[in-house]
């Protein structure tokens, strides 16, 4: 099962129409683009992914039909809309959905993208956090696989532990606005994201 973004004010089960209305690759990665760097414009998510304003537009509207973003009405002047993810995590299990079936192939479409994001953004970490970031960023960080033999009982249980702390991590920082403060991604791994626009210093103060 794979739960992105953990809630910090809810739990969401995408819905059959929610999961057509996601199931596009732009969508995807407009809602992981706003879930890991916050609130945007329609014409700075094109900026950044390289697409066309009218595109993210059109699919931000998209988007706000099935519940995942909102507008966010205390930032812009009326000229245009500033968009956020709207706060509760989300479940999808593409074994929920019959093989052969639409709603399996968008599952999988999700799927694909979620991956393909997650590795996007460490291996933009692995090739230039050790130039780019300051060194107490990168010491803190860490890259961590553990090889064990566990029994169902036994995973469940450490997938829960851990979910318990990120969760509680989430719920108290994720919104947070101070100095020092930038955009981190726990997979776990945990390490600095190193840009909107690529693989750089998305900057803050040590």
């Amino acid at each position: 099962m794979t739960t992105p973004d953990r809630p910090t004010r809810g739990h969401r089960a995408i819905d059959m129409a929610a999961l057509k209305g996601l199931a596009h690759p732009l969508r995807v990665q407009l809602l992981e683009n706003l879930s890991i760097f916050g609130p945007a414009t329609a014409s700075g998510l094109a900026e950044r992914l390289g697409e066309s304003s009218g595109a993210t537009s059109y699919h931000l509207r998209q988007l706000e039909k099935h519940g995942f973003v909102r507008e966010d009405p205390t930032r812009g002047s009326g000229r245009e809309r500033w968009w956020e993810r709207t706060p509760d995590g989300i479940s999808l299990n593409v074994t929920d959905f019959a093989p052969q079936t639409a709603e399996r192939a968008a599952a999988e479409t999700i799927e694909r993208e979620w991956d393909r994001s997650r590795a996007a953004v460490l291996d933009a970490f692995n090739a230039h956090g050790p130039v780019e970031l300051e060194k107490p960023w990168y010491d803190a960080s860490a890259i961590n696989t553990v090889n064990v033999m566990l029994t169902l009982e036994q995973l469940s249980d450490v997938v829960r532990e851990i979910e318990t702390i990120t969760e509680r991590y989430a719920a108290a920082y994720k919104t947070q606005d101070v100095p020092g403060a930038r955009p981190v991604q726990i997979q776990f791994n945990a390490f600095p994201v190193m840009g909107p626009n690529g693989p750089r210093d998305v900057g803050g103060t040590s």
